[in-house]
C-alpha cells in the first residue's frame, strides 16, 4: 500500500507539474533545514492575541507569544511569564509572582501592567474582541459588568501590584481558570508599543513584538505564508530546537501531498482519497480533535425561524455518509453538539456517555414530517437557502454531500452553496449574510459550557441567532447561580440544556472532528490538544 501511494503521488508530481496546473508553494533553501513547514488549509487572519478567533491564527500566535501558563511537552499546565502563583483558600483570588528574565523582543520588560492592559481591552466594548466572553467564563470579577458597558473596565478583576506581580480577584472558583492562563486571549499586550503602531498592532513583522519562543518574520494578515524565527532574547531559548517555522496555506489536500513528498512541508493535513492513500504509511497519523463541526440555521430568515424546517434540515442528512464515505479521517458522525471526551461528570462517566448520542439523529422519515408541518405553517413549497462554507477541500466535500442528501429527502429544498475564505465566512456569519452556516468550534477548556455558551442569547458568537429564555436562566444557574456548587446538579443541568437546544435545532451537528495528517519520520515532539490551541509547535523537534 505504502510503495503504491508514493507512486501514484510521484506520478501526479510530474503531470501536474508538466500543465502548471499547481499554486506555486515558497521554497525552501539549505538555510532552512531546522525550519518547520507547516501546511494549512485556511489563512492565518490576526496575530492580536484579544482579536483572533481561529485555531489556526492561535496556533501561530502561540509560538511567539505566551501567558502566565503554558503547555510543556507532556501536555501539563506550568508556569510560562509567571515563575509562581498562590491561590486563596476560598480559590477566588490569584496572585502570580512574573519572572523578571522575561523580556519583549523589542528590549522592554515583561511586567503585570502588560497583563492587566491586555485585559482591559480584551474586556473594553471598543475593543469589540468577539472572545471578550472568556473573561467571564474564566470567572474574572467584573468581567460581565465591564463587557457590557455597565462598568468601566478599571474595574476588571485583574491589578499590578508592582512590576512583576500580578493579583486576579475571581467572582467564583473556577477549576479551569489555569488552564485558560495558557490561552492567547489572556496573554500580555505592551501597551507603550500598542499605541505605537497606530492602529495597525499585529499585521506585520514591524508592529508586532514577541515575548515567546519566535519572532515574527514574515507576515501579511490573511496571506499564504507566514515565517517566524527564533527569538534570541527567550528565557528559556536553550528549549527550543528549531530555527523557525513556516505556516504555508495550501488548500487543496492533492496539492498539499504534492509538496509534503516533494520535500516542501514536515507536516500536512490530508482528508477523503488521500487517507485511502496513506492509511498504511508509516508517516500517516490520525489526532483525535475536540472540533465539531456544525451548521449554524441563520434564525434571522424567516424561514428557518420555523423550528419544524430546523428539525427536518438537522435529520435529513446521514452523519454517517459524511464521517466514513467523504471524510475518511477518523471524524466521527455527530447527533449531539458536545464532543465526546471532554469532560466527566463527578462519578467519572464522560458527558457523552450519560447524554447520549442520538439528540438530533438522522432520519429520513421524521425529516418529511417536520418539513411538511413547516411548509403549511409558512405557506410555502419551495425554499431556496444559502450555504455558507469556507473554501477548503473538506469543507466543500462535505458542503456537497449535505446538498445532495438534503434536495434528496426534503423535494422543493434547493441548496445553493456559497464558498469563501475562512476569514470572510466568518464576518458574514457574524453579520448574519447566510441562511446556513458549516461552521465549528473547539474547546477553550475541558467544560461542557465553551459549548453551551455559543447558544445563549447574547453570546458573540451565536450566529444562529438562537433564543430560549430557559436556556438562559439555566446557563446563569451553572455559572454563577445556585448549581455552581453542587457538581452532580450542574453537570445534570448541563445533559438538559445540551437536550433542548437540539430538540428545537438551534445547531445542527454534523461531525466530531479528527485530523489525519502526514508527519515527518524525522519531526517530533508537536503538542496535538484537543482543549485550547490544537497544536503546539514550540518544542518541535527535526533531527
Amino acid at each position: 500500500m505504502i510503495s503504491k501511494a508514493r507512486k501514484f503521488v510521484q506520478s501526479f508530481v510530474a503531470l501536474a507539474l508538466s500543465f502548471s496546473i499547481l499554486a506555486p508553494v515558497a521554497s525552501v533553501s539549505a538555510q532552512d533545514e531546522n525550519v518547520l513547514r507547516v501546511q494549512t488549509d485556511v489563512e492565518i487572519a490576526s496575530l492580536d492575541p484579544n482579536i483572533a478567533t481561529d485555531g489556526t491564527s492561535m496556533e501561530a500566535i502561540a509560538a511567539i507569544q505566551e501567558g502566565l501558563m503554558t503547555r510543556n511537552q507532556d501536555g501539563e499546565f506550568v508556569e510560562a511569564a509567571a515563575e509562581s502563583y498562590d491561590v486563596s483558600d476560598d480559590g477566588t483570588v490569584y496572585t502570580f509572582k512574573l519572572r523578571e528574565d522575561a523580556v519583549w523582543s523589542n528590549g522592554t520588560a515583561v511586567t503585570a501592567h502588560d497583563f492587566v492592559y491586555s485585559w482591559q481591552r480584551l474586556a473594553d466594548p471598543a475593543t469589540a474582541a468577539e472572545y471578550s466572553f472568556i473573561l467571564d467564563t474564566a470567572g474574572v470579577k467584573n468581567a460581565a459588568a465591564v463587557t457590557a458597558g455597565d462598568v468601566d473596565k478599571a474595574e476588571l478583576g485583574v491589578v499590578a501590584l508592582d512590576d512583576y506581580t500580578l493579583e486576579v480577584t475571581l467572582e467564583i472558583a473556577t477549576p479551569y481558570f489555569i488552564s485558560l492562563m495558557a490561552f492567547s486571549p489572556f496573554f500580555p499586550i505592551n501597551q507603550d508599543f500598542y499605541e505605537s503602531t497606530d492602529g495597525q498592532f499585529a499585521t506585520s513583522p514591524e508592529t508586532t513584538i514577541s515575548n515567546g519562543a519566535f519572532i515574527l518574520s514574515g507576515y501579511t494578515p490573511a496571506g499564504s505564508t507566514t515565517d517566524l524565527t527564533k527569538n534570541p532574547d527567550y528565557y528559556d531559548v536553550a528549549s527550543i530546537a528549531l530555527d523557525g517555522i513556516r505556516f504555508q496555506v495550501i488548500k487543496d489536500s492533492q496539492q498539499a501531498v504534492l509538496a509534503y513528498q516533494t520535500d516542501q512541508l514536515d507536516i500536512t493535513n490530508i482528508s477523503g482519497e488521500q487517507v485511502t492513500l496513506f492509511s498504511a504509511d508509516p508517516e500517516f497519523r490520525s489526532v483525535e480533535q475536540g472540533y465539531m463541526w456544525f451548521i449554524s440555521p441563520n434564525e434571522l430568515n424567516e424561514d428557518l425561524a420555523n423550528v419544524d424546517l430546523r428539525l427536518a434540515l438537522g435529520k435529513a442528512f446521514d452523519r454517517d455518509v459524511i464521517a466514513n464515505n467523504v471524510l475518511k479521517d477518523g471524524s466521527l458522525p455527530a447527533a449531539y453538539f458536545i464532543p465526546q471526551l471532554l469532560a466527566a461528570g463527578p462519578d467519572g462517566t464522560d458527558f457523552r456517555d450519560a447524554a447520549g448520542r442520538d439528540l438530533l439523529a438522522s432520519n429520513a422519515e421524521e425529516a418529511v414530517v417536520h418539513y411538511e408541518a413547516a411548509k403549511e405553517a409558512l405557506g410555502k413549497d419551495s425554499f431556496t437557502l444559502r450555504l455558507l462554507v469556507e473554501d477548503t477541500e473538506a469543507s466543500i466535500n462535505v458542503a456537497q454531500s449535505l446538498e445532495a442528501q438534503i434536495e434528496a429527502t426534503l423535494p422543493g429544498v434547493d441548496i445553493q452553496i456559497e464558498q469563501t475564505p475562512k476569514k470572510n465566512r466568518l464576518d458574514r456569519m457574524r453579520e448574519g449574510d447566510f441562511d446556513l452556516g458549516l461552521t465549528r468550534w473547539g474547546p477553550d477548556y475541558a467544560d461542557p459550557t465553551t459549548y453551551l455558551q455559543l447558544l445563549i442569547t447574547d453570546s458573540s458568537y451565536n450566529d444562529a441567532r438562537y433564543s430560549n429564555e430557559q436556556f438562559d436562566a439555566d446557563y446563569v444557574s451553572i455559572q454563577t447561580g445556585d448549581l455552581v456548587l453542587d457538581e452532580a446538579a450542574r453537570f445534570d443541568k448541563m445533559i438538559e440544556m445540551e437536550a433542548l437546544a437540539l430538540s428545537e435545532a438551534g445547531v445542527l451537528p454534523v461531525y466530531q472532528a479528527a485530523s489525519a495528517v502526514l508527519l515527518k519520520a524525522n519531526v517530533d515532539q508537536i503538542g496535538f490538544y484537543t482543549t485550547g490551541t490544537p497544536r503546539v509547535f514550540k518544542y518541535a523537534v527535526k533531527q
